[in-house]
């Protein structure tokens, strides 16, 4: 099968590792497991491959309380019931009642589509056991009208995972896995410059020196995140904000962490000048 190579967009800068990943899990139509601490752009990953390959993007959002069934389809029979008592419809084709979910709509696509499966680790421990039949066959059967859907064309599939939870191994084994590094402050300034592309040389040294100082410090417990950090730097640009300034303090601390631990930690620390 030919295919267009996933190299990254304008706004979601790729390292050679992360992209070689994607275009792996393309050419073997395996999913895409994908760890890493949150901020790390796991889940805009899935918005990237489609802009960038040109693909439809289905998004499933997985809970504590999913389950794979509805992500292939639900059979809605209270709107069938309240249709039989009240409603004009013929509610003897059931195929009207079978709303399908993001796996069983990729699966139906006449075209290759993108399908994230967002933080499946959230789920109960069965659940990524329930979805092997489907992602490595591709296909699955309506039980309430026989009908059996094969997949065209199979999705592309970007599974993200915070590393809450052990998978499987039966999982493990299908996908392709890759951990998205924190970037170092070289490539966070090369990001921070996709998102505010007229920030000033020195104002970018400042957020980048606090920035990795709170994040190596051993007793905040959230580690402020890129997308935090991208929300800062619009913070201080918005209130006028002067490097010098963020030299001397750190304005706007709550956009950065939301632990009242963790602020009370890098105040205590400012008010006994540790800060470096």
């Amino acid at each position: 099968m030919s295919f267009h190579l996933f190299t990254g967009t304008d706004t979601y800068l790729v390292t050679p590792e992360l992209r070689d990943a994607v275009n792996v899990a393309c050419a073997l139509e395996r999913p895409l497991l994908i760890r890493g601490e949150p901020g790390t752009g796991k889940t805009v990953l899935a918005e990237a491959i489609a802009q960038n390959l040109g693909k439809q993007l289905l998004t499933w959002h997985i809970k504590s309380t999913t389950k794979a069934q509805e992500g292939l389809y639900v059979y809605d029979t209270v709107q069938r019931l309240n249709d039989a008592r009240f409603g004009d419809r013929d509610v003897s084709d059931i195929r009207q009642y079978i709303k399908f979910g993001p796996l069983g709509l990729a699966l139906r696509s006449s075209e290759r589509v993108v399908l994230l499966i967002d933080e499946i680790d959230k789920a109960d421990m069965e659940f990524p056991n329930d979805l092997l039949h489907e992602l490595d066959r591709m296909t699955f059967t309506v039980l309430e009208t026989g009908d059996k859907v094969s997949a065209q064309h199979r999705p592309i599939v970007v599974i993200t995972s915070n590393n809450e939870k052990e998978l499987p191994d039966a999982f493990l084994r299908r996908c392709v896995f890759h951990y998205i590094e924190f970037p170092s402050k070289e490539s966070m300034a090369e990001i921070v410059r996709v998102h505010h592309p007229e920030i000033e040389d020195e104002l970018l040294r400042q957020v980048l020196l606090r920035f990795y100082w709170l994040r190596e410090l051993p007793e905040v417990r959230k580690r402020p995140s890129t997308s935090e950090l991208i929300d800062w730097i619009a913070a201080l640009k918005r209130g006028g904000i002067a490097p010098a300034a963020i030299e001397r303090e750190l304005p706007f601390l709550g956009v950065l962490l939301k632990r009242e631990h963790d602020l009370d930690t890098v105040l205590n620390k400012r008010r006994f000048g540790r800060v470096s």
